[in-house]
C-alpha cells in the first residue's frame, strides 16, 4: 500500500494553551413575576425521540457447503486389503485364521446376546393389532398438518418513487435467477388532496449500471442488493417474455405497440425493434413465444384486437395478423374485435395457442388456420371482465387455472359449452394465479387487496388452506420449476420470495391419481350437463317446428283476387274447412229455429170492435 509522511516545525503548531480553575460570576439574571404571567401552561404533549445508535445492515454471501450421506453395504462383512473377497483360497484361508483366535468366540457370543435382545423387542409388539381404537375420535380433531410460508428475501426497486412490478419469470435454465419487469408510469403532479408531490425519479444506486427509468432486471434469489443483468429501453416496457428454449432471447412490448428483441446476458438496450408503422395500434399487451425449429418465433397481443405472429430474425413485417373476433368475417373488422390481455402456448401441443380477451372470453388458436375461421377454432364466455391471467396444470396439460372479475375457475378445453367445471369465488377482485410445480393440487391466487391464498383441491374447495396479507395489491404469482419458493410481485414495486413448508411442495404417493380422478368426474359432469342441455334446446326447436306447422296449416291463403271473377272467391270459400263449418252451423241454426216456428200455434183473439154482436 502507498504510505505518505507529514512533517511540520514545532514553532508552526500554534501557542502553548495553559488552562487553570478560577470561580467567577459573569452574568446572574434573576427570574421575573410579570414575565411568568405572561406565558401560558402548555398542554402535555407525547413526542418521540431516537436516542439509540445508528446502526448499518450488511449482507455477506458466504459459500455453501454441500453435504453428502453415503452408506457402504458389505455382503460378507469387512475384509483387509490384502484379502480378495472374491478368491474364495484366499477367504477361506483368512477366516481360518480369525477363527483361532481366543477373542473370536466371545466376539461371537456378545453379537449374538445383542442381536437376539432386537429381535425379542420386535416381536414383543404386534404389528397388526388397532393399539389406539378405544380412544375417542375427538382427540384427533386438533392434530392437522400445519401449512406455512415465510418470507425469504424482498428485492425493491432502484428507483424512488417505486414502479409496480408487473410480471415475474423465472430463467429457463438457472433456477437461481429470475426477471422481475417494472412498468414507468407517469406520476401524476400531485394527489387527491392537492400536495405536490416529486416530479421525477431518483436513482438508488447512481454509480451502478441499472439504466434508465423504463430498465428491468434479472435478480439473484440470494442477493436483493444488486441486479445480475440490467435492461433499458426508449419507451415504457408493458410486458417481456424469455424464450424457454433458448434463453439467450428475450422479446418484450412497448407502451407504442412495438415488440422489441434483447440479449438476455448482455442487457441494455434492444437489438432490434419492429416499425412503428408495423406495430399494433395500442400498447402491446401479451407475448407468448411458439415453437419453431430456429426457437425465434413469438405471437404477440394488443388491446386494439390484433395479434401478429413474428420472428426474431426478421422484425420489419409481421408473418401473419389476426383480429380477435367471437364470429371471424371476411373481412375483419376492428369494430367487433376484443382486445387481447394474455397470451399461453404448451411445447407439447405445436398446433394449439390461448388467447384471453378483455370482454372475458377464452379463445383457442390454430396455428396453422390460413383464414380467420381457421385460426379462431371456438371461443367460450367464461367472466364478465377482463381475464387476468391463464395457467396451465403442469401435471394435467388440458387443464387451465383463468382468473378474472372475482373468481378463479378450473376450465377445461373437452367440455365444449360448459368449460368451466369448478370456480372459486371471492370478495375482492383477483388479480392473478398460478398452479403449484411442485403438487398438482395446490395453486395460488392474489387479490387486489394483497391478500394472497392458496388453494388445496383435495382438502377444501370453499376456503383456501392458507392466506396471507401483504396489504399491497398483487400483481402476479409465480412458482420455481422445483415448486419450493413462490415469487410475488406487488403493486409497491417489491418482490417478495416465499420459502414453503415441505408440505405444501411435495406430494403424496396418491395425490396424483386422486386430482386426475377429480378432473376427469368433473369434466364427465360437465359433458352430462351438456348433453342434458341439448336434449332440452332439442325438445323445445321440435315443438316449436311442431306449432308452427300447424299455424301454417291453419292459416288463411292469401289469395290475390279478381274482383271480376266471382267462381274464385266462392272456390276459395269452399276450400275453406272452417268457413264451411261457420257456414254449417248457421244454416242448421236457421232451420231450428224455422222448426221451432212452424210447430207454434197462435190463438187469435178479437177485440171489442171486431166482435159483430158487440155491434149490433
Amino acid at each position: 500500500s502507498n504510505h505518505y509522511a507529514y512533517t511540520r516545525e514545532r514553532r508552526r503548531f500554534g501557542q502553548q494553551c495553559l488552562f487553570q480553575d478560577r470561580n467567577e460570576l459573569m452574568v446572574s439574571i434573576h427570574p421575573s413575576g410579570k414575565q411568568r404571567l405572561k406565558y401560558m401552561l402548555r398542554n402535555p404533549t407525547y413526542m418521540s425521540t431516537q436516542l439509540s445508535n445508528q446502526t448499518a445492515l450488511t449482507v455477506i454471501e458466504t459459500e455453501n457447503v454441500t453435504l453428502d450421506q453415503r452408506g457402504l453395504y458389505h455382503y460378507e462383512g469387512g475384509w483387509p486389503k490384502e484379502v480378495n473377497p472374491l478368491d474364495e483360497e484366499q477367504t477361506q484361508r483368512h477366516r481360518k485364521k480369525v477363527e483361532r483366535d481366543d477373542s473370536w468366540g466371545e466376539q461371537v457370543l456378545e453379537m449374538i446376546r445383542k442381536v437376539m435382545a432386537v429381535a425379542e423387542q420386535n416381536n414383543a409388539l404386534n404389528f397388526y393389532q388397532n393399539f389406539f381404537a378405544d380412544l375417542p375420535p375427538e382427540l384427533g380433531q386438533d392434530l392437522k398438518l400445519t401449512f406455512m410460508a415465510r418470507i425469504s428475501n424482498v428485492f425493491h426497486d432502484l428507483w424512488l418513487p417505486s414502479r409496480p412490478v408487473t410480471s415475474i419469470e423465472w430463467m429457463p435454465n438457472n433456477s437461481r435467477q429470475f426477471m422481475a419487469h417494472f412498468t414507468n408510469e407517469p406520476l401524476p403532479p400531485s394527489d387527491s388532496e392537492g400536495n405536490i408531490k416529486v416530479k421525477d425519479r431518483v436513482r438508488l444506486l447512481p454509480e451502478e449500471p441499472i439504466g434508465d427509468q423504463n430498465g428491468f432486471y434479472i435478480w439473484d434469489v440470494k442477493n436483493p442488493l444488486k441486479p445480475r443483468i440490467c435492461y433499458d429501453s426508449s419507451e415504457p416496457v408493458q410486458v417481456a417474455k424469455i424464450c424457454p428454449k433458448d434463453e439467450a432471447n428475450m422479446v418484450g412490448g412497448s407502451i407504442l405497440g412495438q415488440v422489441c428483441l434483447w440479449d438476455t446476458f448482455k442487457g441494455g438496450l434492444p437489438v432490434r425493434s419492429c416499425p412503428l408503422e408495423v406495430s399494433h395500434r395500442e400498447e402491446t399487451s401479451a407475448l407468448c413465444w411458439v415453437h419453431s425449429k430456429s426457437n425465434t418465433e413469438f405471437y404477440s397481443g394488443s388491446l386494439d384486437g390484433s395479434i401478429k405472429y413474428w420472428d426474431t430474425r426478421d422484425l420489419k413485417m409481421p408473418l401473419q395478423e389476426l383480429l380477435l373476433e367471437p364470429d371471424p368475417k371476411e373481412p375483419q373488422s376492428r369494430s367487433d374485435a376484443h382486445g387481447v390481455t394474455v397470451l399461453e402456448f404448451e411445447y407439447t401441443i405445436p398446433v394449439r395457442f390461448i388467447i384471453c380477451s378483455d370482454m372475458g372470453h377464452v379463445f383457442v388458436g390454430n396455428r396453422k388456420g390460413m383464414n380467420p375461421h381457421e385460426a379462431l377454432i371456438a371461443h367460450y364466455p367464461l367472466f364478465a371482465g377482463p381475464i387476468r391471467s391463464i395457467n396451465r396444470n403442469p401435471f394435467f396439460v388440458k387443464n387451465f387455472l383463468v382468473t378474472g372479475d372475482w373468481r378463479a375457475r378450473i376450465w377445461s378445453e373437452e367440455a365444449k359449452d360448459c368449460p368451466s367445471t369448478m370456480y372459486f369465488r371471492k370478495t375482492n377482485q383477483i388479480m392473478c394465479g398460478a398452479w403449484s410445480t411442485g403438487r398438482c393440487s395446490l395453486f395460488v391466487t392474489g387479490d387486489i387487496k394483497g391478500i394472497v391464498d392458496f388453494w388445496d383441491l383435495l382438502l377444501h374447495q370453499r376456503k383456501p388452506i392458507l392466506s396471507m396479507d401483504f396489504k399491497v395489491p398483487i400483481k402476479s404469482v409465480v412458482f420455481r420449476p422445483d415448486g419450493d419458493l413462490l415469487a410475488i410481485a406487488l403493486q409497491n414495486g417489491d418482490t417478495q420470495i416465499l420459502k414453503l413448508d415441505e408440505s405444501m411442495r411435495t406430494a403424496t404417493g396418491k395425490e396424483k391419481a386422486l386430482i386426475a380422478a377429480m378432473f376427469e368426474r368433473e369434466i364427465c359432469r360437465s359433458k352430462l350437463l351438456e348433453a342434458r342441455v341439448e336434449e332440452m334446446k332439442l325438445k323445445r326447436r321440435t315443438t316449436l317446428m311442431a306449432e308452427e306447422a300447424r299455424l301454417d296449416q291453419n292459416a288463411v291463403p292469401s289469395l290475390q283476387l279478381d274482383p271480376e271473377n266471382h267462381d274464385q272467391f266462392v272456390m276459395m270459400i269452399e276450400n275453406d274447412q272452417e268457413f264451411r263449418h261457420a257456414i254449417k252451423d248457421f244454416q242448421d241454426t236457421l232451420i231450428s229455429v224455422e222448426r221451432k216456428r212452424s210447430k207454434r200455434m197462435v190463438i187469435m183473439e178479437r177485440t171489442v170492435f171486431e166482435d159483430p154482436d158487440l155491434n149490433e
